[in-house]
């Protein structure tokens, strides 16, 4: 993810050289607790007169060590089956959430995230479920005990008005009204305001994603694009389907008056490029980049994680930051070249490995800030050398805030502020220094290979280091990612 610093006219704001002016998005850390813990009126929807069950509840919050209300324990979702109903104009949804999940333990009661939207019905594996809400927890009890290791499922259908959240610097996310319709960014407790689920990115799954809109409208979400049906009266129903597992937060459906062009990359990946008309024009290179980027980052990276890529490139001035939405990142205007290449590197780090917490964010964000700097030099700009001096100087534009906590440790309020960005990629350069670039690159793809469509943190990742260099790299993992002061320059291994 990245966010514009400013935007003129509707466009990506440059600086010298070429270089986006961006400061990453400052997103609510510190009030997220407090937003989550908000009391909500409890409702009996769907279930009046379920009996008590034997066993026990799965906890609200799987304990992350920075949110630790964020997810639910007790059970681990395999598939969510989405359909949606939408009509822009009055911002109207109507959801039906069909959750496919594992007990992970004898479970008498469990929780979803879910956050405004009125429950209408709820069935546990058909049966009438009792439900209550408590802040962004809603709360379901099954008719009997669910047992370990059992596989069921859980159908909630709900309707109403989806919100949007406002960050603590004014961010957007969660369901966003744009001039001619709408999209849901999930960056990092977005999504429970139009799906209920296990919104936390150590539960991934895979999902199909029905969306119904007016005609005229089209609704792009994540994966391959399996039916497009058209009904008597012109609605359009798109079925989308990601067969790879992913993390809720990059769950997303854009609705609007979208231009759509579908074509292929050399080694036949589809490329669905979704471009609001107002956009068009500054988003011409958008279409010939993306397959550019795929080929380099797979020769880089390993093989291209998903099925499919893409992008949707919105008209969308609420919204100052572009996500890594996967398979298709979120541009709210036409962006420049580095932001495309951060927001596509991401498909490997962050989307195909996610974070086992939120303190491995920088996991997420180094690896695609780090392609920035390796594009950079491919295409005639500075070394990868000169851009980690010009950090480490602090004369780039991105590195004013970089030294303000290590990117290793980030405070709750701050997780994605700017050391887990430019420091985080300085981490990387300075392995790839010590190690050198046979290494370096060795460990890359073994660790996108290892953890591909999974969970990894920190912990592992200095591990794979140290094994595939035989150098013990503590000194430099200690100074660098969890260092609270700026080391010396030379200092290595």
């Amino acid at each position: 993810m990245r966010t514009d610093e400013h935007i003129s006219d509707g466009s990506i704001a440059r600086t010298g050289g070429g270089r986006r002016a961006l400061a990453p998005r400052r997103l609510l850390r510190g009030a997220l607790p407090a937003v989550l813990l908000l009391v909500a009126a409890c409702t009996g929807d769907g279930g009046g007169g379920v009996a008590a069950a034997a066993g026990q509840p799965g906890v609200a919050g799987v304990g992350d060590p920075l949110f630790p209300r964020l997810g639910n324990g007790g059970y681990d979702v395999r598939h969510y089956g989405l359909t949606l109903d939408y009509v822009p104009e009055g911002n109207r949804l109507h959801g039906i959430a069909v959750v496919k999940s594992r007990a992970k333990q004898d479970l008498n009661a469990f929780n979803l995230d879910f956050k405004g939207l009125k429950v209408r019905t709820a069935l546990v594996d058909g049966k009438s479920a009792r439900v209550s809400r408590k802040g962004d927890e809603l709360t379901v009890t099954p008719r009997s005990t669910i047992g370990k290791g059992r596989e069921f499922e859980t159908k909630i259908v709900y309707d109403g008005k989806p919100q949007r959240v406002v960050d603590a610097d004014n961010g957007k996310e969660g369901w966003v009204e744009t001039d001619d319709g709408s999209v849901s960014l999930g960056e990092p407790m977005g999504s429970m305001t139009w799906f209920p689920g296990n919104h936390h990115p150590s539960d991934k799954a895979t999902y199909d994603i029905n969306v119904t809109v007016p005609k005229g409208f089209t609704a792009v979400a994540n994966g391959e694009l399996k039916r497009r049906t058209v009904a008597e009266d012109g609605r359009t129903t798109f079925a989308w389907r990601t067969a790879e597992p992913m993390a809720s937060y990059l769950a997303s459906v854009a609705v609007g008056d979208f231009t759509v062009s579908e074509t292929k990359t050399k080694d036949g990946l589809p490329v669905y490029v979704a471009v609001d008309p107002d956009e068009a024009e500054r988003s011409k290179g958008v279409e010939k980049l993306i397959p550019k980027v795929v080929e380099w980052g797979s020769g880089l990276f390993g093989p291209y994680p998903f099925s499919g890529t893409g992008a949707v490139v919105d008209n969308n001035p609420d919204v100052d930051y572009a996500l890594e939405t996967q398979g298709k990142p979120y541009f709210p205007h036409a962006p420049d070249d580095l932001l495309v290449v951060h927001e596509l590197v991401h498909q490997w780090f962050g989307n195909s490995v996610s974070p086992r917490t939120w303190r491995d964010m920088w996991l997420n964000e180094s690896f695609p800030t780090y392609a920035e700097w390796m594009w950079e030099e491919k295409t005639g700009g500075r070394t990868v050398a000169k851009i980690f001096q010009d950090f480490y100087d602090g004369t780039d534009k991105l590195s004013e805030d970089i030294w303000d906590f290590p990117p290793g440790n980030p405070p709750a309020d701050d997780v994605s502020g700017d050391p887990v960005y430019g420091r985080g990629a300085m981490v990387l350069h300075k392995v790839r220094e010590a190690v050198g670039d046979k290494t370096f690159f060795d460990i890359v793809r073994t660790w996108t290979k290892q953890h591909r469509h999974g969970n990894a943190e920190t912990r592992q990742f200095i591990e794979l280091c140290e094994k595939k260099s035989g150098k013990d790299l503590g000194k430099l993992f200690e100074a660098w990612l969890y260092g609270k002061a700026k080391p010396p320059r030379g200092r290595a291994a």
